[in-house]
């Protein structure tokens, strides 16, 4: 066995990947130009860097700009920098063993424990699907003014177009992402060009601030921004779906694969830094400076955009974004759905009656607190999702920092010492985050 195929440390061998059926799919060139080895790996990190923009990281950067302006973009620059090394080392963990983190779980630890970590990666993949239903409900409604009921149901149709664009391949589900994504960034830079922030008050906004720790409810905001940083669902992901490519087996060739996978998720979640940060001065330009400090629901800020931009486009643009958003993420949590059941328990269903159970999981509680509630209702069911997602956070990022930083396990690919250290001081700090806002979410405190 390769060196870099680690092999040792592991309780069992790689069985059957997950996602086996676009498993080593996609060709990826040995030769040739740098850039023609690069557009190989492109397409993952832009799947992943959804988890990083979707509507469950809306709320807080529309709360953070509207009451501290510019101020909390120095968070949004630090937790995406945290999101990189940590997204990095899953790339590493796929190309190193072969394995995703949820098979790799399965590989190292006893079955009692393996089907615990599995029973709260499905939980927490059923929190997104809430905050991805909800968020899409939302765009239907901003967009097409379908009653917000009707459009949790409707997003249940979307069973059909993940299923259409699996069959055609992973390489069309990577370009569907990624010309979503394309739009939202664009109806965003549309949006800032309307809002005419203040761009000296920007560049400040990216530098650290005392102000951040001293104000308590300033503070609240920067532990939200963080702790809605790294979903685990994203870890899963990104180990998975790497292996839509044809590795190599070499120590020299993984090295290479590590390196342009890593400049993908680099670039790709680059990407995402930049549309967190368009939301965050958004709202800094448009409430921020026109005294509206107290703006953090979706659909306030859709309806305020327009009077104070003076222009009909900027909620329209605003609606289009959070619709595409939702069906991006819809998208690629049906994949992170499918690596954790069959990683972790080998079992394999087909998708779409996988997707379908999922959705009827999400739909089911969003439909009826949009009924009985409204608006305001789904604000705090979106609000609770992300909660068990921070719950559900150290059972993923520990085991990823642990596993890559074993020899053994890694064999000569396994994270240097200085970059397993960086990781598990961001997983600490991570998780300690998550952990107050958590405490101060069912205390109450924090606004």
């Amino acid at each position: 066995m390769d060196q870099a195929a680690g092999g040792r440390g592991w309780r069992e061998d790689a069985g059957e990947p997950a996602l086996s059926d676009v498993h080593g799919s996609i060709r990826v060139r040995r030769h040739g130009p740098g850039w023609r080895k690069a557009l190989s790996f492109i397409g993952p990190g832009y799947l992943v860097a959804v988890g990083y923009m979707d509507p469950g990281n809306w709320a807080t950067s529309l709360a953070g700009g509207s009451q501290f302006g510019y101020t909390l973009l120095f968070v949004v620059l630090t937790s995406s920098l945290m999101a990189m090394l940590l997204q990095a080392l899953a790339a590493r963990l796929a190309i190193a063993t072969g394995r995703d983190l949820a098979r790799a779980c399965r590989d190292s630890y006893p079955r009692p424990v393996t089907i615990a970590l599995w029973l709260l990666a499905e939980i927490a993949i059923v929190a997104t699907d809430i905050a991805e239903v909800i968020g899409t409900a939302i765009g239907i409604q901003l967009v097409f003014g379908i009653p917000l009921e009707a459009g949790v149901l409707i997003t249940a149709l979307d069973v059909f177009l993940v299923l259409m664009l699996q069959k055609l391949g992973f390489r069309w589900i990577e370009a569907f992402v990624i010309a979503l994504t394309a739009i939202i960034g664009t109806c965003f830079g549309i949006q800032l060009f309307l809002a005419q922030p203040d761009w000296a008050g920007v560049g400040l906004g990216f530098l650290p601030s005392g102000g951040i720790v001293q104000n308590p409810e300033m503070l609240y905001i920067a532990i939200g921004i963080i702790g809605a940083t790294v979903m685990p669902h994203n870890l899963y992901l990104h180990s998975g779906i790497l292996q839509t490519r044809q590795l190599p087996e070499d120590t020299a060739g993984k090295r290479e694969a590590l390196r342009y996978s890593t400049l993908d998720s680099t670039v790709a979640l680059s990407f995402a830094l930049l549309v967190n940060a368009a939301i965050l001065i958004l709202a800094a330009a448009a409430f921020h400076a026109h005294g509206k400090t107290d703006v953090a629901e979706l659909g306030d800020a859709h309806t305020l955009l327009a009077p104070l931009l003076g222009s009909a486009l900027a909620p329209v643009l605003f609606g289009v974004a959070l619709l595409c958003s939702g069906l991006n993420s819809t998208t690629t949590a049906t994949l992170a759905g499918q690596i954790v059941m069959e990683g972790f328990v080998r079992l394999k269903v087909r998708p779409w009656v996988r997707r379908l159970a999922t959705r009827a999981l999400a739909i089911v509680p969003a439909a009826l607190v949009a009924l009985w509630y409204g608006e305001k209702g789904t604000a705090e069911l979106l609000i609770l999702s992300q909660v068990v997602l921070s719950l559900q956070l150290p059972f993923a990022i520990f085991p990823l920092v642990f596993f890559t930083a074993s020899r053994d396990k890694m064999g000569a690919l396994a994270a240097p010492r200085w970059v397993t250290l960086a990781a598990l001081s961001i997983a600490v700090l991570i998780t300690g985050l998550n952990v107050k806002l958590v405490a101060d979410v069912l205390s109450g405190a924090g606004g």
